[in-house]
């Protein structure tokens, strides 16, 4: 059996041994006699994955005490009605900074619950940088301000945790937890779908500081609400049990390579061999400034967008796929999450180089 590089932004590759892992457990999980997937998330066998999956989470992630982890479902397109539905009751109004197109979808979304200020918008630049946050104009009696880390399309990343005072700063984190250490307790709530750096879908993590529960619009569905869930141990309905499986062994995998700093070497290393070979092409190019370019996304465009197809198709014959980029923007687009080796991103650059020289 021969692997591809997956470049796809999600699902995503996740590493080889976690799912020669779960492959070697499928019918029967440490002596069990079953697989994860047949568990009653009740039974002793699925808490104990659960708690350790949490546990893990949690050291990795340096999650103060004062702060709630909650295993839910519906992705961050959920979480972008979800977010309001939980925060937004504290005074009907929320901050939403636009750095792309995921940001935009969450600003859209709120809209229906209170309230929303566009605090700035990166759309003058085509999304191709961060606006300093200088140029922001922020609302001192919002609920809370929220950001997308790494916008996925369009490759922008914030390198720096905005400054929102005593308002509570929301993230969307879904393509780059886990990437390198954060400061947790700069966030006032932190939620990622799974697919990118921490398994299949279906899972979505939530981190919450707990003064912010409690205080759900009336509307909200129980199984939304992040104080029942808290509650209930996030048990309150069934949860994606075998996808909280898979992101156990990612977790523990992730420890064993070293954690948050080797996570964040072993990605600016990737990135860097790929930028620094767009920096140096008259073929490629990437318009993404320097200072706000995403570790995880990386979105390329040829010189003549007559070859994309051509430059895919022979990609593909090398083993590397998913390169193509949003139907939005068009060109090509390398995600290159945490399980991602490196040897994927030297193949993919070694191939540009000769196409360029084939077809430059």
């Amino acid at each position: 059996m021969t692997r591809v590089f997956n470049f796809s932004p999600g699902p995503a590759t996740l590493p080889e041994a976690v799912l020669r892992q779960a492959a070697d457990e499928m019918l029967d999980w440490r002596g069990s006699g079953m697989s994860v997937m047949e568990m009653s998330h009740r039974g002793k066998e699925f808490m104990s994955i659960h708690a350790e999956t949490e546990e893990l989470l949690q050291e990795l992630m340096r999650i103060p005490s004062g702060y709630q982890v909650l295993f839910m479902q519906g992705g961050a397109i959920g979480e972008n009605a979800i977010v309001p539905m939980n925060l937004m009751g504290a005074t009907g109004r929320a901050d939403y900074v636009i750095t792309g197109d995921w940001s935009k979808k969450s600003a859209k979304e709120a809209k229906t619950y209170g309230t929303v200020n566009i605090a700035v918008t990166a759309d003058a630049s085509k999304f191709s940088a961060i606006p300093k946050q200088s140029e922001w104009k922020l609302d001192a009696g919002a609920s809370y301000v929220h950001i997308c880390s790494n916008e996925t399309i369009g490759g922008v990343q914030f390198h720096w945790t905005p400054d929102t005072g005593k308002v509570p700063l929301v993230a969307d984190m879904s393509s780059d937890i886990l990437s390198r250490p954060i400061d947790v307790a700069k966030y006032g709530l932190i939620y990622a779908g799974a697919q990118k750096n921490i398994g299949p879908s279906g899972l979505t993590i939530v981190v919450v500081r707990k003064d912010l529960m409690g205080h759900a619009l009336p509307i909200t569905p129980s199984a939304f609400n992040y104080q029942t869930q808290a509650e209930s141990d996030s048990m309150y309905n069934t949860p994606p049990t075998y996808a909280i499986y898979i992101a156990g062994l990612v977790l523990k995998h992730v420890k064993a390579l070293g954690g948050m700093e080797a996570m964040a070497q072993h990605n600016m290393a990737k990135a860097k061999l790929l930028y620094d070979f767009l920096d140096g092409s008259s073929f490629f190019r990437n318009p993404i400034a320097r200072e706000d370019r995403s570790i995880m996304n990386v979105p390329f465009w040829l010189k003549d967008e007559a070859l994309d197809a051509e430059f895919l198709k022979g990609a593909q014959a090398r083993g590397m796929v998913q390169l193509k980029g949003h139907r939005s923007v068009g060109g090509m687009r390398a995600s290159i999450y945490n399980a991602m080796p490196i040897e994927g991103v030297q193949a993919l650059v070694q191939y540009m180089k000769e196409f360029e020289r084939s077809h430059g």
